[in-house]
Order: structure tokens, then sequence, then C-alpha cells
């Protein structure tokens, strides 16, 4: 497992979850929901700065059947945004987030939080969901999860790597 920071988002049409992990990759915890629109990227990069982060984990929504529709083109433009004002030393990936939604309204319904307060955390907690499952995947395998987006040179995903999720 490697060491270091990792900042998971869950991008949606009108607000952003960020998740951050510690820096040995045991857990993942919530951080913020950030405002989709024009600042999103900036506030992200500060995040990511600020959190020391070694890499970016983008969750790719894909169908139950792992078909892609428009909500993953917009998470793959995301990090395509993100690789291309990131350090080239702090990677992006992206890791499917099936069902990551709903396994965070479940657990934040289990724990009593109210639907009306639950609009503004489940996007943190979906975040969480994503994070933790590619840390597991991690330990699980050895290997970094997901695909991993390119430099900003290439500015693309790399579809030929075996994904890990």
């Amino acid at each position: 497992m490697r060491r270091g920071v990792r900042i998971a988002v869950d991008v949606g049409d009108v607000r952003i979850g960020v998740a951050a992990s510690d820096p040995h990759g045991l857990i993942a915890t919530p951080v913020e929901t950030v405002p989709a629109g024009k600042r999103d990227l900036a506030r992200i990069l500060e995040i990511v700065a600020e959190y020391e982060g070694i890499e970016v984990v983008v969750g790719l929504p894909r169908s139950l059947s792992g078909k892609e529709g428009a909500a993953a083109a917009k998470a793959r433009a995301f990090a395509d945004r993100l690789v291309r004002a990131l350090d080239p030393a702090i990677g992006v990936r992206l890791v499917d987030e099936r069902l990551s939604t709903v396994t965070a309204t479940r657990g934040l319904q289990a724990s009593g939080v109210k639907a009306k307060k639950a609009r503004g955390v489940i996007d943190q907690a979906a975040a969480i969901v994503i994070l933790q499952n590619a840390l597991e995947i991690e330990r699980g395998s050895g290997r970094p999860p997901g695909l991993a987006v390119r430099s900003a040179a290439a500015g693309s995903v790399s579809d030929s790597e075996r994904p890990t999720a």
C-alpha cells in the first residue's frame, strides 16, 4: 500500500463531494461539499494542496450493466481538467462508483440523519464510499485502483490499463 493522502471527489451537477484518506490509506473522512461551478476546480486544487494529496480519485458513475452515460462523461471531463491543472506528480484516477450514493444515503438514514440535513452531506458521504472502496481495492490487489488519467500533455484516460474496479 502506498503511503500518502488520497482525495476523492464525487462530481455532481450541483455539488461536488470531497473526502480524504489518512496518510496510511486506512480510512476515508469527509472534507467538504464544493458548489459545482466556476470555482469548483480551484477549490479542489486548494484542498489537494492543503491535505498534501498524492492522488485524486474521481468517481466514475456507471450503470449496473457497466455502461456510461452523461454523468460519466462529466466525471471524465472533470478528471481531465484536474490532471491538466495539478502538478504532474499528483495522480488522477477514475474509479467505478456504482451505487455509492445509494450506499451513502442508506448509511445516513441508518445513523438517523434527517432528509433535509442529508442533502448537504450526501455528496461528502458518497465521496467517502468511493474513496474507501478505492483504498480497499489497493490494499487487496497491491495496485492503484481504477483507471489512470494521463498527463496534461496526453489529456486522456488510459483505457488500456486493466481496471481493478
